[in-house]
């Protein structure tokens, strides 16, 4: 018998956001809040990884306490510097979120905005790449600051179903 497509998805999209996890982590408070912008870089994914797995995208609306400033076509940046405990708190609702989306079986949703109109996997593939574009990112200036690599993760051990 084949594993479910939902159940292959989320061990790489739940390994993404553990290696995310991992990269948060290892940041040490110089480098958090440096001019290296690391914190603005962790949350500008968790806001889009956020946005791209929301339902109806016109409605989307983040936690508090975040806005829609990313949004912004003038790129202006949010008025605080995010803390690790926040942007890891944002990363287990998105987690939580993830889960929920691929529990359901709804192969023939589409996310649609001005931009993109992908299929349901398409859009889970696109936010797992745009998850990894960042890490690189955030890998290369804890290397470049505290020469400190996160963890690798092959694949999440969190089942989709279940704690």
């Amino acid at each position: 018998m084949t594993e479910p497509i939902n159940e292959i998805i989320w061990k790489q999209f739940g390994g993404s956001l553990d290696m995310f996890e991992n990269t948060l982590e290892a940041c040490p408070a110089e480098v958090w809040s440096d001019k290296s912008e690391f914190w603005y870089i962790a949350y500008h994914t968790l806001f889009y990884t956020d946005y791209y797995l929301s339902r109806n995208p016109s409605e989307f609306m983040p936690p508090e306490p975040y806005t829609l400033s990313e949004f912004d076509p003038e790129g202006i940046m949010p008025d605080r510097i995010y803390t690790k405990v926040e942007l890891i708190q944002y990363l287990q609702f998105i987690r939580t979120k993830c889960r929920s989306r691929l529990s359901i079986d709804d192969p023939e949703s589409r996310f649609i905005d001005s931009r993109k109109n992908y299929s349901f996997m398409e859009i889970m593939i696109y936010n797992i790449r745009h998850i990894h574009h960042h890490l690189g990112q955030l890998n290369m200036l804890l290397r470049q600051h505290a020469d400190l690599p996160s963890k690798w993760v092959a694949q999440t051990q969190i089942e989709l179903r279940g704690e």
